[in-house]
C-alpha cells in the first residue's frame, strides 16, 4: 500500500498524545473519586468486567481517529477492477495456411469457434471490431457493442491467398485512430508516407486540421493506452505487405498493446493443391517480438483446447486488471463505523457518549 499524500502521516504522532491524555484523565477521575468515597468502595467499583469494559469505547474511538488520519493521507492499493479497455480489435488471419489441420478440425475453424465464444463473453460496454487479413487487410466490422453484428461478420470470413500480418496490425490501429497514416505498399509502413500524403493532400484539398493533428503527434510509452487493445491471431508466417515488427512499433508509439496468438505447431503440415505443395508451420519469433514491443503478451495455441484457454485468459485479463486505486473512502467508512460503535457501547454500558 502507498499514500498519495504521505506527508500527512506525521499526524499519526497525535495518537500517543491522545493515549497520554486519556491516561491522565483516568488518574484525575480516580483521585477525585477517592476524595468522596472510601477506598474499599472505589476498589470494588474498579474490579472485574466493569474495569475492563470502560476502556473499550475509548479504544474504538482511538482506532477511528487513526483510520481518519490514514484516510487524510489518501491511501492507494493495487486492486483487481474492471478494465478501462473500451475497444478491442480482433485481427484474424484468413490466409490459405489456416486450412492446416494440425489444430483440429483446422486452424481456421478452431479460431472462429474460440473467437465467437470470446465475443459473447464481453461486457456490454465494450466495443469490439473485426479485421481480417490475408494478402491484404480489411476492416470487416467497425467497433461495435452489437454482438449479433459481430457474429454475422465472423460468419462472412473466407480464406484467401497470402499473409500480411503487418497490414492486419495497421488496419486494426486505424480502426482505433482513424487519423493514423501509413504505407501498405512498403516494408516500412512509414517510409516516404509524409511526402506522398502531403502531395496528395495539396492536389485533393486535404483537411488541414488532420494534417496538424498528425504533425503534433508525440509518442507515448508502450502499453500506456488503456482504452483499446488489439488481439492478433495468426500462424505468424508473413509473405507480403509491411514488416509486422515495424507496424507494431507504430502501435507501441500510440500506447496500444498488441496481444498475439500463434495458432499451429512448429512441425506444421504440408498443404497440397493443383500441382503445388506448401509447408506451413507456426512462426513464433515475430509474434513474440510484436507482443514484447507493445508491452503485451504472446500466447501459443497448439490445439483447439489451448486456443479456447487463451481466449479465456485474455477475457479475464482485458475485462479485469490490477491497478493502483485510492481507497480513502474505505478507511473513512471504517472510521465512521468504529466511532458509532464506540458511542453505542458507551451509552449501553455507562449511559453516556464519552
Amino acid at each position: 500500500m502507498s499514500f498519495l499524500w504521505p506527508q500527512l502521516l506525521w499526524l499519526l504522532l497525535l495518537l500517543p498524545l491522545l493515549v497520554v491524555a486519556y491516561w491522565a484523565m483516568l488518574r484525575r477521575r480516580k483521585k477525585f473519586a477517592m476524595q468522596y468515597a472510601g477506598l474499599s468502595t472505589v476498589k470494588q467499583a474498579m474490579q472485574g468486567s466493569q474495569q475492563r469494559r470502560r476502556h473499550i469505547p475509548p479504544l474504538l474511538l482511538l482506532l477511528a481517529i487513526a483510520l481518519m488520519l490514514l484516510a487524510a493521507a489518501r491511501p492507494a492499493a493495487v486492486l483487481t477492477l474492471p478494465s478501462e479497455h473500451k475497444t478491442m480489435i480482433l485481427a484474424i488471419d484468413v490466409s490459405g495456411s489456416m486450412r492446416a489441420n494440425d489444430v483440429a478440425p483446422n486452424r481456421f475453424l478452431a479460431a472462429l469457434s474460440a473467437v465467437k465464444t470470446f465475443v459473447q463473453q464481453q461486457p456490454g460496454n465494450t466495443r469490439v471490431g473485426l479485421v481480417s487479413f490475408a494478402g491484404t487487410a480489411s476492416l470487416v466490422q467497425a467497433p461495435t457493442s452489437n454482438r449479433e453484428d459481430l457474429l454475422e461478420a465472423l460468419g462472412r470470413l473466407q480464406l484467401q491467398r497470402g499473409t500480411a500480418v503487418g497490414s492486419g496490425i495497421l488496419v486494426s490501429l486505424k480502426a482505433i485512430f482513424p487519423e493514423v497514416k501509413f504505407n501498405l505498399n512498403s516494408a516500412d509502413p512509414r517510409q516516404e508516407e509524409s511526402g506522398r500524403e502531403e502531395a496528395s493532400g495539396r492536389a485533393l484539398g486535404s483537411d488541414s486540421s488532420k494534417d496538424q493533428t498528425t504533425a503534433d503527434f508525440k509518442p507515448v510509452p508502450p502499453g500506456s493506452y488503456n482504452s483499446a487493445a488489439i488481439i492478433l491471431l495468426t500462424d505468424g508466417q508473413t509473405t507480403t505487405g509491411p514488416d509486422p515488427v515495424e507496424a507494431s512499433r507504430m502501435a507501441a508509439e500510440r500506447g496500444v498493446p498488441v496481444y498475439t496468438i500463434g495458432i499451429g505447431t512448429a512441425a506444421g503440415e504440408i498443404l497440397t493443391g493443383d500441382g503445388w505443395a506448401m509447408h506451413v508451420r507456426l512462426d513464433e519469433a515475430p509474434l513474440k517480438e510484436i507482443a514484447d514491443i507493445t508491452r503485451a503478451q504472446y500466447f501459443f495455441a497448439g490445439t483447439a483446447a489451448d486456443l479456447s484457454k487463451v481466449y479465456k485468459t485474455l477475457n479475464s485479463r482485458l475485462t479485469l486488471e490490477k491497478r493502483e486505486t485510492e481507497v480513502s473512502a474505505l478507511f473513512a467508512a471504517g472510521a465512521a463505523v468504529l466511532a458509532v460503535l464506540s458511542a453505542s457501547l458507551s451509552m449501553l454500558w455507562f449511559n453516556r457518549i464519552a
